[in-house]
């Protein structure tokens, strides 16, 4: 009997020795298909961080080009309306000094002046008005400085020697004045 227990035990252990080993390398199989699993995973959570970076950065590439296209289509002009500025000065002094009663200025002259000058603020463009107001050196540009007339003057601008003008809210010339001290 006890010759049979233990024939009995050694056939237990030769069956389950191939059985382990088929176990062992099923689960070997198991464990680097599940690594592989994991490191295609992790490449893959990758791949998509990477598109969805790539492709949020293309989204704001696409936005600042249209913003700076439209940018640059509102300042297209800037550079032949500052061209004309000189001819507006001109104007302005021509239709200044009729006014002082010193020339004439023709009714033709005045609608060809009126004309142009809603034109050109069709476009955008406007005159800064500076005469009576507080100098800003972010809008004006002093030319000179003279004793102030009264207290209530001092640091006010005093005469605009040359008008400055604004483009679509950006400043093409900067107004040159004269500011009380």
């Amino acid at each position: 009997m006890l010759n049979k227990i233990k024939e009995f035990m050694s056939n237990q252990v030769e069956e389950t020795s191939p059985k382990k080993a088929k176990k062992d390398k099923h689960s070997e199989k198991e464990n680097v298909l599940q690594q592989e699993l994991e490191t295609l995973q992790s490449e893959l959570e990758e791949s998509k961080d990477k598109y969805l970076r790539l492709f949020a950065e293309f989204d704001n590439f696409k936005k600042r080009s249209v913003k700076e296209r439209f940018e640059l289509m509102k300042t297209a002009a800037q550079e032949t309306l500052t061209a004309l500025l000189p001819v507006l000065d001109d104007f302005d002094r021509a239709k200044k000094s009729a006014d002082n009663g010193n020339e004439t200025f023709s009714e033709g002259v005045a609608l060809v002046y009126q004309k142009l000058y809603s034109i050109l603020e069709h476009k955008g463009l406007k005159s800064m008005e500076s005469t009576g107001v507080d100098f800003d050196p972010e809008w004006h540009e002093a030319i000179t400085d003279i004793p102030a007339p009264t207290e209530d003057m001092k640091g006010k601008v005093i005469d605009t020697v040359e008008k400055g003008y604004v483009l679509n809210d950006k400043i093409i010339r900067y107004a040159k004045v004269v500011v009380a001290k």
